[in-house]
């Protein structure tokens, strides 16, 4: 006895419309493919110049640099660059067994260490002065602490010097004032590198600040009110409320502050030269020198330690201060 079942009304149904739908499907497909196929040449085509300038400005220059690095390339070699000899990591080797590299580095720590704190603890308070504080001229304060951030850093470097000169600049003259003897600060290797501290931390407060100010006045007010309702003081409002909040604010201005100072190379570019005793002298200034003295392996190799610092803090900064669920 057959045991074959007939399909009922609504699957006989299915199965006539579900023809003309896979037709109308490939139809449709069919159509589509040349749309897409002209919407895929015209992206390509958009995005040519940007991926030709990327190409020729950094990939090449990213990828030439870590052969230089890899080989004993001299400036000498420039116009017979396959001459150079491959040497694998003993640029690394010779790099490491520099004292005066260690020597920038370890004012590019100090740098970094000090000043970033700073920066941010400056930022935040003047954003929590101004967004509670401060109810008179708000708007001047504001361009008053961002002015430092859109100034050429050159134009501030050469200003900052001229008012440290020991025998006619205005700081020495005002501690005059109080029988102080002001030292030659940047002539000084005590002084150097902590003024370029604090000259960094005013420039770039402002940046921390507009940042955390939006950060402050998106805290939504009802929580506040919650939190003073439970018997919240200010200060466990703002540490237990407002900091948690302001996390990913922070996190932004920690990574590109720290980008920018691990960079430190302008100030004491401008104002001692690495000096005095490579007391400023930075990592990227010593890169800079290498390569002006033709060493264009050791100068590659020196950028590429600067670029793995830039990752492990940039990594350490997002494990510490990402948000907790």
């Amino acid at each position: 006895m057959s045991t074959k079942t007939l399909p009922d009304r609504g699957d006989t149904h299915k199965q006539s419309t579900a023809g003309p739908e896979r037709s109308a499907g490939r139809r449709n497909s069919g159509l589509r493919s040349p749309a897409r196929g002209r919407q895929a040449r015209a992206a390509w085509i958009l995005a040519a110049p940007f991926l030709a300038l990327f190409a020729v400005f950094m990939l090449v220059p990213v990828v030439w640099s870590l052969l230089m690095s890899l080989t004993d390339t001299k400036s000498a070699d420039l116009r017979t660059p396959l001459n150079v000899s491959f040497t694998g990591i003993d640029t690394y080797v010779r790099l490491f067994q520099d004292d005066q590299f260690f020597t920038a580095l370890r004012n590019t720590g100090v740098f970094v260490l000090v000043a970033l704190p700073l920066t941010l603890a400056a930022g935040l308070a003047a954003a929590v002065a101004l967004d509670r504080g401060i109810r008179r001229f708000r708007a001047v304060f504001r361009v008053g602490f961002y002015l430092p951030v859109i100034t050429s850093i050159v134009a501030v470097a050469v200003v900052w010097k001229t008012l440290l000169e020991p025998r006619a600049g205005l700081v020495n003259l005002v501690l005059g004032w109080f029988g102080i003897d002001g030292p030659a600060w940047l002539a000084d290797t005590r002084f150097a590198l902590p003024v370029m501290i604090v000259m960094a931390v005013w420039r770039n407060l402002g940046t921390v600040m507009i940042i955390m100010l939006a950060g402050l006045q998106s805290v939504p007010q009802s929580l506040m009110e919650a939190a003073e309702l439970d018997g919240a003081g200010p200060w466990q409002r703002f540490w237990r409320v407002t900091f948690p909040l302001l996390r990913p604010a922070l996190l932004l201005t920690a990574v590109t502050t720290g980008i920018g100072y691990l960079q430190f190379f302008d100030e004491p570019f401008v104002m001692t030269g690495g000096g005095p005793l490579d007391s400023t002298l930075s990592a990227t200034l010593y890169a800079y020198n290498q390569f002006g003295n033709g060493n264009y392996d050791m100068a590659s190799a020196a950028s590429y330690v600067i670029f793995v610092l830039i990752v492990a803090l940039t990594v350490l900064q997002f494990r510490v201060l990402r948000s907790v669920d």
